[in-house]
């Protein structure tokens, strides 16, 4: 066990041999940490925090009462292999939020980004891959293997189907079950949820070029007019001068193990 002096340690905590606590923790009463966990320097852990597994989680980072993170998988095809969970700076991990450790099948490492907000009762399941300044909203539920890019929000009570990909500023209104993949700066929503539009509250709010909304809102209504991929290759074959249009082509021309939603 490698405590630093500057880090404070309630006396009903717990803490394994072999674990390291950076500087300038605080670790509050009645949490556990394993020997394989890793906090970096500031790191708080309000109080009953469970962090278990090869869990490393960065600086800054503040996780809420009754959270556990690092736990095993809940895939079947877990066998006890080796696999990690890595957590970066300055999130804020609310209550009762469970974040699992890889599996060997799916890469071996769950990974969050920074600055993200996970609010209470959210799940992220193994080897999903959260970017930066993403938001998951009350109970949201990530399966296995998602691919969530960054500036990313997830609307409360919504639930996201295990190999989906969001793109990059995509919103998911509450209640939504995302069962296919959803292209950049989408406007997604339903029961089963369709593509609606452009996230053009989240686009503005983040200071993009109007010439850039206007080249998105002319790609989608090019991309409404037939398949997905065929549409995406007919018009990067043309080309673009717009960095965003580029990013939703190359979006959906990436690899993928599921179909896209499309406009209802």
């Amino acid at each position: 066990m490698a405590v630093d002096a500057t880090a404070r340690v309630h006396v009903s905590s717990v803490i394994e041999p072999g674990a390291v606590i950076g500087p300038g923790c605080l670790i509050g009463p009645f949490c556990h940490i394993g020997p394989e966990v890793v906090l970096a320097e500031g790191v708080e852990l309000k109080s009953h925090v469970v962090i278990a597994g090869a869990t490393e989680i960065g600086a800054g980072t503040v996780v809420f009462p009754f959270a556990s993170l690092g736990q095993i998988p809940q895939d079947l095809k877990f066998k006890g292999e080796k696999t990690r969970l890595v957590i970066g700076a300055r999130n804020r991990i609310r209550e009762y939020v469970t974040m699992n450790c890889g599996t060997e099948g799916g890469g071996g490492v769950t990974r969050v980004g920074d600055d993200g907000l996970f609010m209470a009762n959210c799940h992220v399941a193994h080897d999903v891959q959260i970017g930066d300044r993403v938001i998951l909203v009350n109970s949201v539920a990530i399966a296995g293997h998602c691919v969530i890019e960054d500036d990313v929000i997830v609307g409360g009570l919504s639930g996201v189907h295990q190999w989906v990909r969001i793109g990059h500023g995509a919103i998911i209104g509450a209640l939504s079950m995302v069962a296919s993949d959803v292209i950049p700066h989408a406007l997604v929503a339903g029961p089963r949820a369709g593509l609606e539009g452009l996230n053009l509250v989240g686009l503005k709010r983040r200071g993009v070029e109007r010439s850039e909304i206007s080249a998105l809102r002319e790609l989608y209504m090019a991309l409404g007019e037939g398949n997905f991929r065929e549409q995406a290759r007919k018009l990067s074959e043309e080309g673009t001068e717009s960095r965003r249009v580029r990013e939703v082509l190359d979006f959906i021309l990436g690899p993928s193990d599921r179909s896209f939603l499309t406009p209802r």
